[in-house]
C-alpha cells in the first residue's frame, strides 16, 4: 500500500467484520471512483473471481484487468466449467450429486462448487459418513465463498497437481506460458509450487498445454488464469491428466512463471486490458527453475492452527527484491508483513511467499531451503521448519529422477509429522527460549520509568538507567531506611540497607546530628565488600533481630540523609554513593 498514490478506507459493515469490507462490491466501486481510478484489478481472492463484480466494474465506467464476466460466469461454477471442458473436448473428473454417490465410487473428494484454498474440501472413504462431511463442507463453503453448493468426484490417491499458466488477449491470441507443480500440499492447500513441472513425461506436458488453450478459446478467455488438472502418478508412470478447475485469476504462485519466463505478468495483465496484443513471437521458453513457499502463520504442534500475536522479527536476509520479477538467480520476498504487526485472525494466515530462482531445479531449491533456514521470524509460529524439511526431503529433491514420488499425499500422515519437527534441537530450542524470556524482560526494564540520580545540595550524579539526571533540592533528613536484604538481620535500633549486586546486609546507626553516621555492625549475606553501595528498600523491617559485629579491619562508610522527594518523584529509592561522591536517587 505504501506505493499507492492514494489509500481509500473502506467502511466496515455494521455488526460485521473487516472482510466484510472488501465483499461489498458497491464500497469498492464507490472507492475506486472516489479515487479517480480508471481500472480495476481483482486481486486474488475476495471478489476477484465474482462474475456480478465483474460487471459492476464495466457498468460503472472503469475497466476490469481481467477476463470478461461470462468467461468468469463460466468458470466460476466448477461443474458448469467441467460441462464447458467436455464441450470443449478437454477431459474431465466425472461430478457427482452427494446423493447419488454408491459404495462403487468411493473413495470421493467433497469439494465446493465455487471458491477454492482446500476450503470445503473433504475426502470421503465411508458411505455412512458421506452426510456429515458434506454438510460440513457447505457449512465451511457458504462462509468463505457465499455458496453453500458441493459436489463429488472420484479421489486420487496418488496424483499430480500439475496447471497451465494462460495468457490471452483482446486479438484470438492464446499463450500457454509453462506449466506448475504444486503437488506439495497440506490439507488441499498448496504448501510449494514449482516451475516447470519436475519429471513431467513431454506428450504429457503438451497435451496439457493444448487443453488449457482449448479451453480458454472455447470461452473466449482473456488475461491471465490457470487451468488446473489432475495427473495420475503410478510405479509406472504417469496417467491420463483430467480437468479440474480453472481459476480466473492471477495465482498466488505465479511468480514462478515470471521466474522462468522473464515476463511480468501484472504488467501484461494491464497492457492487454488497454488493449495490447500479445508479440506474434510466442512465448518465451521457460529458463531455469524456479520454486515458492506459502509461509503461514500457523502452529503444527496445536493441530496446525492458525497463530495470532505480534510480530517481533520478520527478516529474510537472503532476498534480493521484493514483488519485482527476478532477472538473475536469486531469492524474492512478497510478504504482507513486517516487525511489529499484529498477526489476526481476519483474514488468511498466509504472512510470505518466499520465492527462489535457480539455473537448475537443485540450485533453486538449496536456495530457498537456505533462506527460510536462516530467516529471522519471532513473536508468531509459522510452518517454517515444515518448509525447509520438506525442500530437503529426498522424495521432493529426486522429483525429476523419480517423479512418482512427488504427489498430493506428499505432506499426509507420518511423513507429514516427521517433516513438521523442529529443525532445532531441544537444547537450542532451550536456548531460545531463555534469550526469549531475558529479552521480554530486557523489554520490560526499557519501558520502565528512568531512575534519576541527584547529589544532595544540587548537581547532578551519574545516570542509573536512561534519560538524563536531574537535581534535587536539598531538604530535612528523612527516617533513614529500616528494612534489610533476605538473609542476615540487623541489631534492632540500626538501620539497614543492601548491596546490589552483590547481595551484603549493611547496618548502621545516624548520629543527631544528620552528619556522618557511625558505623555499628555489618552482616555479609553472601560476599564481603568495601565499596559503598545505592541501598534498596524491602516491603516490611524484620521482624526479629541478632546482632552482627562489624569487622574492625574493614570499616565501611556510612551514607549520608536524603532529601525526601518532591513532585513528579514519589518514592526514595535509597542512599549511597556514585564514583566515590554520596548520591541520592528517587523514582516515579
Amino acid at each position: 500500500m505504501r506505493e499507492a498514490d492514494t489509500a481509500v478506507r473502506l467502511p466496515v459493515p455494521e455488526g460485521r467484520g473487516p472482510v466484510d469490507a472488501y465483499l461489498d462490491s458497491d464500497a469498492l466501486v464507490a472507492a475506486a471512483r472516489s479515487a479517480g481510478a480508471d481500472a480495476v484489478h481483482p486481486g486474488y481472492g475476495f471478489l476477484s473471481e465474482n462474475a456480478a463484480f465483474a460487471r459492476a466494474v464495466v457498468d460503472a465506467g472503469l475497466t476490469w484487468v481481467g477476463p470478461g464476466a461470462e468467461a468468469v460466469e463460466q468458470m466460476g461454477s466448477k461443474t458448469l466449467a467441467k460441462k464447458v471442458a467436455r464441450d470443449a473436448g478437454v477431459p474431465v473428473a466425472d461430478a457427482l450429486d452427494p446423493a447419488d454417490v454408491r459404495a462403487e465410487h468411493l473413495p470421493v473428494l467433497v469439494k465446493a462448487v465455487s471458491g477454492g484454498g482446500g476450503r470445503g474440501m473433504r475426502v470421503v472413504r465411508d458411505l455412512d459418513a458421506l452426510a456429515f462431511e458434506a454438510e460440513t463442507a457447505r457449512a465451511e463453503a457458504a462462509s468463505a465463498f457465499g455458496d453453500p453448493t458441493v459436489f463429488c468426484e472420484p479421489y486420487v490417491e496418488r496424483g499430480r497437481h500439475v496447471e497451465v499458466q494462460i495468457l490471452a488477449d483482446h486479438h484470438g491470441t492464446v499463450w500457454a506460458l509453462g506449466e506448475r507443480d504444486c503437488s506439495a500440499q497440506r490439507r488441499h492447500q498448496k504448501v510449494l509450487e514449482e516451475a516447470p513441472a519436475p519429471g513431467l513425461p513431454e506428450d504429457t506436458r503438451q497435451r496439457l498445454h493444448r487443453a488449457a488453450r482449448d479451453l480458454a478459446a472455447a470461452i473466449g478467455y482473456t488475461g491471465a488464469g490457470t487451468a488446473e488438472f489432475l495427473v495420475p502418478v503410478t510405479d509406472g508412470g504417469t496417467g491420463e491428466p483430467v480437468f479440474l478447475e480453472m481459476n480466473t485469476r492471477l495465482q498466488v504462485e505465479h511468480p514462478v512463471t515470471e521466474c522462468v519466463t522473464g515476463l511480468d505478468l501484472v504488467e501484461w495483465q494491464l497492457r492487454i486490458a488497454e488493449g495490447e496484443p500479445l508479440p506474434d513471437t510466442g512465448p518465451p521458453a521457460p529458463r531455469g527453475h524456479a520454486v515458492e513457499a506459502r509461509l503461514y502463520a500457523e502452529d503444527p504442534r496445536d493441530g496446525w492452527r492458525p497463530r495470532t500475536g505480534t510480530l517481533h522479527a520478520f527478516d529474510v536476509p537472503a532476498a534480493d527484491v521484493s514483488f519485482a520479477p527476478l532477472t538473475a538467480p536469486g531469492v524474492r520476498l512478497d510478504h504482507g508483513v513486517e516487525a511489529g504487526d499484529t498477526v489476526g485472525t481476519d483474514f488468511d494466515p498466509m504472512l510470505a511467499k518466499v520465492i527462489a530462482y535457480g539455473r537448475d531445479r537443485r540450485d533453486a531449491l538449496r536456495r530457498l531451503s537456505a533462506a527460510l533456514a536462516h530467516a529471522r521470524l519471532h513473536g508468531v509460529g509459522t510452518n517454517r521448519d515444515l518448509l525447509v524439511r520438506a525442500l530437503r526431503h529426498p522424495d521432493l529433491a529426486d522429483a525429476e529422477r523419480r517423479p512418482e514420488r512427488l504427489h498430493t499425499g506428499l505432506l499426509t500422515g507420518d511423513r507429514l509429522a516427521e517433516l513438521a519437527r523442529p529443525l532445532a534441537d531441544a537444547d537450542t530450542e532451550d536456548l531460545a527460549a531463555l534469550a526469549a524470556s531475558l529479552a521480554s524482560v530486557e523489554g520490560s526494564r526499557g519501558a520502565a520509568s528512568c531512575l534519576r540520580v541527584s547529589r544532595p545540595g544540587g548537581g547532578t550524579c551519574p545516570r542509573r538507567r536512561t534519560g538524563g539526571a536531574t537535581p534535587h533540592p536539598t531538604a530535612a533528613r528523612p527516617p533513614p531506611p529500616s528494612a534489610p536484604c533476605a538473609g542476615p538481620t540487623c541489631p534492632s535500633g540500626t538501620g539497614s540497607g543492601c548491596s546490589r549486586p552483590r547481595r551484603i546486609t549493611w547496618c548502621w546507626r545516624w548520629t543527631d546530628s544528620g552528619g556522618p553516621s557511625t558505623c555499628t555492625g555489618r552482616a555479609p549475606a553472601t560476599r564481603t565488600s568495601t565499596s559503598n553501595p545505592l541501598w534498596a528498600r524491602s516491603p516490611s523491617p524484620p521482624s526479629t533481630h541478632s546482632p552482627h559485629p562489624c569487622p574492625p579491619s574493614t570499616p565501611a562508610p556510612c551514607p549520608r540523609p536524603c532529601p525526601a522527594p518532591s513532585p513528579p518523584w514519589t518514592s526514595r529509592w535509597g542512599t549511597g554513593s556514585a564514583r566515590g561522591r554520596p548520591c541520592c536517587a528517587w523514582r516515579r
